[in-house]
C-alpha cells in the first residue's frame, strides 16, 4: 500500500491484488481524494471516490461502442488520507502520493473530491515534465487569484496550475467566469479557450487542436462541464453544458497522444447509483478502454 492511503473499495476490473514488487511499468493507478473543504456551493464531493467506484460495477467488461474488451492492467491504490479543512496540507499529501506513483512508473488517475486536488497532482507532475500541456474541461475557468482570501481553493486551482509554468492551459466547455478571470486570460499567450458553444458547433476544430498537441498532456475533467441534466450532483452546476458524446469524441482524439495523468473531479453525490457518479465512472471506464490501449508509453 502507498504511504498515506487506505483502500475502501476498488474500481471494477482493476487488479484484485497489488504486488508492489511486480507492477506493470507505464500502467495507470487510481487514487481517490475524498476532500471538499473549500466547496462554496454544493458540498459532498468527499463521497465522490466511493460512489464513482461503486458505479463502475454496472458496466460490462466488453465495450460495444469501441468493440474492445477491457483486459489491460490498471490498479486502484485506494484513497489518500486527507486533512479536512486544510487544502494546502492535503495537496502536499497528494503530491507525495503521486511522487510515489512516479517512482513506481505508474501514471495517476485521480477521482475527486473537489477540483483543488489537481494542485497536488500537478505539483508533482510539472516537476517531472517541464513542457506539460493541461487540458481542462470545466464550466468555470477556476482562475481566481484567491477565493474569499484563500489561494488554495476549487475556484483558484487553475491559477495555481498556471503559475507552475505549464506550457499551455487548454480550457474547454467554459461558460462561467469573472471579469477579472477573463481579463487575465486576455493577457496570457498560453491559455486557449473553447467555450461551450464551440463544443456544440465546432467540435471538429477542438479535436483537431487536441490532435496537434506535441507535449505530454494532463487531462482534468470537472463534472460540471456537463449539463446539469446529465450531471446534477456537482459542486457548482451550470446550465447549458456539454453532452457525454462530446467527451467521448475528445477521449478518442486524445487516445493517440501522450496523456501522463488525469483527474475526474467534483462528483458530489452521496448515494449509490447517483447519476453524476455513473457518468464519471463511465469516463474512467472509457478512458481505460481507448486511451490505455492506444496510448504511447513515453
Amino acid at each position: 500500500m502507498l504511504l498515506n492511503t487506505y483502500e475502501p473499495w476498488k474500481f471494477a476490473f482493476s487488479q484484485e491484488e497489488t504486488d508492489f514488487n511486480n507492477l506493470k511499468e507505464g500502467a495507470w493507478g487510481i487514487i481517490g481524494v475524498p476532500f471538499d473543504s473549500t466547496t462554496s456551493y454544493h458540498p459532498g464531493s468527499r463521497f465522490g471516490p466511493i460512489v464513482v467506484r461503486e458505479a463502475s460495477y454496472g458496466f460490462e467488461k466488453y465495450n460495444t461502442i469501441f468493440n474492445t474488451q477491457l483486459d489491460n492492467i490498471f490498479y486502484d491504490f485506494g484513497d489518500v488520507n486527507v486533512v479536512f479543512g486544510n487544502c494546502k496540507k492535503t495537496c502536499e499529501i497528494i503530491e507525495d502520493t503521486v511522487n510515489e506513483l512516479s517512482d513506481l512508473k505508474i501514471k495517476p488517475l485521480t477521482i475527486g473530491g473537489e477540483h483543488s486536488l489537481t494542485i497536488g497532482v500537478l505539483n508533482s507532475l510539472t516537476k517531472k515534465y517541464d513542457d506539460l500541456t493541461v487540458v481542462h474541461l470545466d464550466a468555470h475557468r477556476d482562475l481566481a487569484d484567491t477565493f474569499i482570501g484563500e489561494p488554495y481553493s476549487h475556484a483558484s486551482v487553475m491559477k495555481r496550475v498556471h503559475e507552475m509554468g505549464v506550457k499551455e492551459l487548454v480550457q474547454i466547455g467554459i461558460r462561467s467566469a469573472s471579469k477579472e478571470e477573463e481579463d487575465f486570460v486576455k493577457n496570457q499567450s498560453n491559455i486557449t479557450t473553447f467555450k461551450n458553444n464551440d463544443v456544440f458547433h465546432h467540435l471538429d476544430n477542438i479535436e483537431y487542436y487536441l490532435s496537434i498537441i506535441d507535449t505530454p498532456i494532463y487531462l482534468s475533467i470537472d463534472m460540471d462541464v456537463f449539463d446539469p441534466s446529465i450531471a446534477p450532483t456537482v459542486g457548482n452546476p451550470t446550465p447549458n453544458g456539454i453532452a457525454y458524446g462530446h467527451i467521448e469524441a475528445m477521449l478518442q482524439t486524445l487516445s493517440l497522444k501522450n496523456v501522463v495523468g488525469m483527474d475526474v473531479v467534483e462528483t458530489a453525490g452521496d448515494r449509490l447509483g447517483d447519476i453524476t457518479a455513473v457518468s464519471a465512472s463511465k469516463i474512467i471506464y472509457d478512458f481505460f478502454i481507448i486511451i490505455v490501449i492506444n496510448c504511447f508509453y513515453f
